[in-house]
């Protein structure tokens, strides 16, 4: 299963699940993890897959070195773990803008009538720090119109399944008391439930952006279909540092 968002045109994105691809075990099948202990080969034939979505090569994917960070930068050529950053914007068309996650929200972008397409990986660090921000602004700077901005919030964990300690709450709310609308009490004491696409959707809309679209999709929850780093920990079934499989959310021009 993939998602696509309906303000975004069909044959130029993709928010890839869990299956189509061809890793095996736990890793099965669409993993795009490289830190993982799934085989490279199998990866780099994850890749082919992925672009030929788009009848492009995997040489074409830009793929970000992802952290929690509020940094966007311009893309004029793709590369595969070579920019560290949480955010992509490009209007060079060819190029595969992607965002790997296993529970942060995948967010893209497109000013269609500017040609110019934005990727945004936003956890609850990078979204309460201005990553959805940093990249819109970027897209405006090369001439993107905030209101001709589609958006699309991809699978992520969601609210029900999102437990966070009083640290996150008092953070958020420090950050504006406006923020415990994003919090619901935990059935475990002294812990929130935070709606992580709840809050990305307004900071979207805070900038002028109208177009929104939320795929409302829990990865957490939908084990068939999605991953989640969340549950694997739960589960115990991460050995080692970044082992854990990752999806791709796409979008080119």
């Amino acid at each position: 299963m993939s998602w696509q968002s309906p303000n975004l045109p069909a044959d130029k994105h993709c928010f890839f699940g869990r299956k189509g691809g061809v890793s095996e075990g736990r890793y099965a099948s669409l993993n795009l993890n490289d830190k993982s202990r799934d085989n490279p080969e199998n990866i780099l034939r994850n890749y082919q897959i992925i672009a030929s979505r788009f009848n492009l090569q995997a040489d074409n994917i830009c793929r970000l070195i992802q952290g929690t960070s509020a940094d966007a930068v311009y893309i004029t050529e793709p590369s595969i773990k070579k920019i560290q950053a949480d955010g992509a914007v490009t209007d060079k068309p060819g190029i595969i803008l992607s965002i790997g996650t296993a529970d942060c929200a995948p967010v893209l972008l497109a000013d269609d009538e500017q040609g110019i397409i934005g990727a945004a990986h936003a956890g609850w660090r990078g979204a309460f720090n201005g990553i959805v921000e940093n990249t819109v602004r970027l897209m405006c700077q090369k001439g993107a119109r905030i209101g001709k901005i589609a958006a699309a919030i991809g699978p992520c964990i969601r609210q029900p399944s999102y437990e966070m300690d009083r640290e996150v709450l008092q953070t958020f709310l420090e950050q504006s008391p406006d923020n415990r609308k994003y919090f619901i009490p935990s059935p475990r004491p002294e812990h929130w439930l935070f709606d992580l696409g709840g809050y990305v959707s307004d900071r979207l809309r805070q900038l002028g952006i109208d177009n929104i679209v939320d795929s409302r999709i829990d990865t957490y929850a939908d084990e068939q279909h999605w991953f989640s780093y969340r549950r694997d920990t739960h589960r115990g079934l991460i050995a080692a540092p970044a082992d854990f499989p990752v999806e791709l959310s796409t979008i080119t021009l």
